[in-house]
């Protein structure tokens, strides 16, 4: 298509052709009567813009780039990054299968998270991961258990807390003392000793990640300085650190949010590992929503209009089980029309119809619509499907991968016999 374009801020991939909305060269309001609403729309071109931009920040290093799948884990998403030479950061077994499910490398899966269990740590050796970032001193104990019953050695990091403030909202803060994440800062270095003296681990890196939706520099500069302080100390001792892994946690564009672009924080950090004397090591990270947030959209039909006395209302086929961002953390997405109305606008609250007050997907929103008017909330590509629910038995949405001009069905709409599978009547 050559018609001219109007992108929208911070969506180089979104933009009204001809006043409908497209991703890449497709419209949205196609999609959405050809796959019903609510609907997740994706482009795969940005997607792998945004990792070109970590792929330049590393260019000549010894790096692994580890997708964070806990942000969209899809099938059709997870190949894109596979396909790309990816790594994965999972948190579950079933992380896990879906990597392995698309045919990923399990030699570059980091497997993260406070609650490991034995039945996941069994299977994640047998699949033969490439590292366990573990997060307690008791988890080493638990883990050199298995690995010594399956005849293995466990290749492990260890999370340090080092107590720096992500400049965040609280629920995605992994990095404060008061946070459940990791070893406490001054218990690091006897806890590599202990890992270090049992038989079924071999201590190979150190890891940390301080939180989500970071949008200044400051945090990455403290918590590296931090860790490569304990390098240093745990080097002392004679246990050699292969690997340094950074986490992820770099923030999207939201509402006017600007986070450093990754080649440009990664120069920093990168400048500093070197001057520290660790340009050597191997270097991992474990980038999630700075990947997917805004490469996602989710398009919903208006239901109803409801005028009040305090407050309008539009209420959309999109619900808090689609969209749980605002609801758990007050989130901003914005919230557009797929082709503009030329009236007035007016300020609504956005809200689904779940039998919620909680269920809103935005406040004081200037719109004008009307009902059988389609919707886009933007920003939608992380922390939205794969926090999905079927609360009120509400069946999963459909979800499409754009490449170009081709849209392609990765899951299909959800149907009350999906949901009723897998349950039955007692007696």
């Amino acid at each position: 298509m050559n018609d001219p374009l109007t992108r929208l801020p911070g969506q180089p991939h979104i933009a009204r052709r001809d006043g409908v909305l497209c991703v890449e060269n497709v419209a949205l309001d196609a999609l959405a009567r050809a796959h019903g609403t609510p609907l997740f729309v994706y482009s795969k071109q940005w997607m792998l813009d945004a990792l070109a931009a970590y792929q330049r920040g590393f260019e000549g290093r010894n790096a692994l780039i580890c997708y964070a799948m806990k942000a969209n884990s899809s099938l059709g998403v997870l190949r894109v990054f596979a396909e790309a030479g990816c790594g994965f950061d999972i948190v579950s077994g079933g992380e896990l299968g879906r990597v392995l499910a698309v045919g990923a490398d399990p030699a570059k899966v980091i497997f993260s998270g406070v609650g490991k269990t034995r039945a996941e740590m069994k299977q994640a050796l047998a699949a033969g991961i490439g590292c366990f970032n573990v997060e307690s001193e008791a988890e080493l104990e638990v883990l050199n258990e298995v690995a010594l019953a399956a005849g293995q050695r466990a290749r492990i990091s260890i999370r340090i807390n080092p107590n720096v403030d992500p400049k965040t909202h609280p629920y995605i803060s992994t990095g404060l003392k008061g946070n459940k994440f990791g070893v406490a800062h001054d218990r690091t270095v006897a806890a590599y000793q202990h890992a270090a003296r049992l038989p079924g681990l071999d201590v190979v890196g150190i890891d940390c990640h301080i939180g989500s939706q970071i949008t200044e520099a400051s945090p990455y500069l403290d918590a590296m300085d931090k860790i490569l302080d304990l390098v240093e100390a745990i080097e002392a001792t004679g246990i050699r650190l292969h690997h340094i892994d950074f986490g992820g946690g770099l923030g999207i564009d939201y509402n006017g949010d600007t986070p450093p672009a990754a080649d440009a924080l990664w120069k920093q950090l990168l400048a500093r590992i070197d001057a520290r004397g660790f340009g050597d090591r191997q270097l991992m990270i474990e980038p999630g929503r700075s990947l997917v947030g805004n490469a996602g959209v989710c398009v919903s039909e208006v239901l109803y209009t409801k005028p009040g006395d305090d407050k309008n209302f539009c209420i959309i086929d999109a619900a808090m089980n689609d969209l749980p961002r605002p609801a758990m953390y007050q989130a901003f997405q914005q919230i557009v029309p797929l082709q503009p109305r030329m009236g007035t606008a007016a300020l609504y609250d956005v809200v689904g119809p779940i039998c919620e007050s909680g269920d809103w997907i935005g406040r004081d929103r200037a719109l004008d619509v009307q009902a059988g008017d389609l919707v886009a909330v933007l920003s939608a590509g992380a922390y939205c499907m794969s926090m999905a629910s079927n609360y009120n038995t509400r069946g999963r949405a459909a979800e499409v991968l754009v490449n170009g001009g081709q849209a392609t069905l990765i899951r299909r709409r959800e149907t009350l016999d999906d949901q009723l599978r897998s349950e039955q009547l007692a007696g």
